[in-house]
């Protein structure tokens, strides 16, 4: 049994049925997340999924981090393919009581990788040129998918870990079982599995963030919610249709 196996009794759900596929490790992520006007985001997400929203609101997050670990089931990590920093843009939907990820980008430093996550799972991966550098405490974090695509900025923790309670917005930001996707009229869901997020309050500086605009959500002028993680271990179920 995988480790992670052990701790479930967080889950909104049951674990699913059938053997993970993938196992990830999701390194110095931060959460920066954003209000946005439900009139403004259903346009972007099939009609199919309806949107989750916190007190009227929905929510979109852009997401830097690296990976680690990436591997199939019964295969060990390989040097060259295993390792890619990855930056993504999401919001919040709920399909048939299963509250979930559903996903406008995501942006890898593997060729490798976006091909393949663009054919088993059909999701909006981008190769991007990626770096991130840890510097007095701080990740510096570089993406540039190309021109008008970009994220530049910087971020670290500023408090001990805390295990967010049900009904906080941290909570329903981040305790979300699985992602969508939608292939042609058909939704289909990935279930995933890992321990409660161990969030820390994070500051980041974010001079230049271009990437929601890409996919045509203008953010508000104001300052993220952020929070930081720094290691959570993930298991990956197939692609199903839900």
């Amino acid at each position: 049994m995988h480790p992670a196996l052990k701790h479930t009794a967080h889950r909104p759900w049951p674990i699913p049925s059938g053997p993970w596929i993938m196992h990830q490790t999701w390194n110095d992520l931060l959460f920066a997340h954003w209000p946005a006007p439900v009139e403004a985001i259903r346009p972007l997400v099939p009609a199919v999924l309806p949107l989750d929203t916190f007190n009227g609101q929905c929510w979109v997050a852009v997401t830097p981090f690296h990976m680690t670990g990436v591997r199939p089931r019964g295969i060990p990590p390989l040097p060259g393919i295993s390792a890619l920093p990855e930056l993504n843009v999401r919001t919040y939907v709920t399909y048939q009581n299963k509250p979930g990820v559903f996903f406008f980008s995501l942006d890898a430093g593997s060729w490798f990788a976006v091909w393949g996550a663009r054919a088993t799972y059909h999701l909006p991966y981008f190769h991007a040129s990626m770096k991130i550098v840890s510097h007095n405490g701080w990740f510096e974090y570089d993406c540039v998918r190309g021109p008008g695509t970009e994220f530049h900025g910087k971020y670290k923790p500023v408090a001990d870990v805390q295990l967010r309670a049900p009904g906080s917005i941290e909570h329903w930001l981040t305790e979300r079982y699985c992602l969508y996707t939608v292939v042609g009229d058909s939704v289909y869901r990935a279930e995933i599995h890992h321990e409660q997020w161990p969030l820390q309050d994070a500051v980041a500086e974010i001079p230049v963030n271009t990437m929601a605009a890409a996919a045509h959500i203008e953010l508000p002028r104001i300052p993220p919610l952020t929070h930081f993680s720094k290691r959570l271990h993930v298991l990956i179920w197939p692609l199903k249709k839900a």
